[in-house]
């Protein structure tokens, strides 16, 4: 069994860092790089409204933001200018900005803005494009939450081609140009690094998994019919599952609502799920360790845990 590749959440970490210094958290990205983390992840909200809390508040502020359970004031930097100053006092770890929110953005820009970080980086970017969940952030930005995943599917099919020698052109039902091009275009000839993700492996996921997809980063488990089903559609399009990254995550469990979990514990669900198949997996700091004092332990205790992992082959 190989060694499992760990990264770092940087977002969500409040209890920790309760008005993020950004500074601070680029400084972050370095003590996991230092530790041998594989990468560190950032999501993002551009706005939140009242929907963000219509499911009520989580009960212990270290567990996962999740729709609705998260204050309309709660903190959420830009990821991709973030990642970028990352990028630059970094050497090998991955940038992941998780839950992009694609639908929010004209694909040309997007296309530019994640072009430009990948090439910054050496590489280095991953993406998980989503559409998300708030009907209010939709609102406040004029983008019809109804037609979101329609409108990242041609998205995602002009950064294919955005992401390419042009010029190129497209018609669609909510883009159309002709004869542009984008250059620089990106580090790697077909872009950056995509994972997708969400709670249920739906058609229109299954699809962009096999059409853009290089990396499957569910929200929760995904069942045995899910991963059957994965491989099925993976085998009958001609790609090989086991070329995609699956992203899996700790099981923090929390003994009230105001303590920490204990990373033991949360990092035993690791062996299973590569047994699955996955190799990579996610954990967020701030629900094993309270004082930012902490991390660079808390960061070189993870890393030996899972180097412990590995087996000979």
């Amino acid at each position: 069994m190989p060694t499992p590749r760990m990264v770092l959440m940087l977002s969500e970490n409040w209890t920790m860092s309760p008005r993020p210094d950004l500074p601070e958290l680029v400084r972050w990205a370095r003590v996991a790089e230092d530790a041998g983390f594989d990468g560190v992840m950032i999501s993002e909200h551009v706005v939140l409204g009242p929907d963000a809390s219509d499911q009520g508040l989580m009960s212990n502020p270290r567990m996962y933001a999740l729709p609705g359970n998260q204050e309309p004031d709660t903190p959420w930097p830009n990821s991709l200018m973030l990642l970028s100053a990352i990028s630059s006092v970094t050497t090998h770890l991955r940038l992941v900005a998780a839950a992009i929110l694609a639908p929010l953005r004209h694909p040309l820009l997007l296309a530019r803005e994640l072009g430009t970080l990948d090439l910054l980086s050496g590489g280095r970017l991953v993406v998980q494009p989503t559409v998300s969940w708030s009907r209010d952030e939709y609102a406040a930005l004029g983008v019809p939450f109804e037609q979101r995943g329609r409108i990242l599917d041609e998205q995602l099919e002009i950064m294919r081609l955005a992401w390419q020698p042009g010029p190129f052109s497209f018609a669609g039902e909510y883009f159309t140009f002709e004869d542009v091009s984008l250059e620089p275009r990106a580090f790697h000839p077909d872009g950056p690094r995509l994972w997708f993700g969400g709670q249920k492996l739906h058609g229109p996921l299954l699809r962009r998994l096999v059409r853009h997809g290089h990396g499957f980063h569910p929200l929760g488990a995904p069942s045995d019919e899910d991963l059957r089903r994965l491989s099925e559609t993976f085998a009958d399009a001609g790609r090989d599952v086991t070329d995609l990254e699956m992203v899996g995550g700790t099981r923090a469990v929390f003994p009230d609502d105001h303590s920490c979990a204990d990373l033991g514990q949360a990092m035993a669900a690791i062996p299973d799920q590569m047994e699955a198949g996955f190799t990579t997996f996610a954990l967020k700091p701030s629900q094993y360790v309270d004082d930012v004092a902490d991390l660079e332990a808390f960061c070189a205790d993870v890393v030996r845990r899972a180097d412990a992992m590995a087996t000979p082959d």
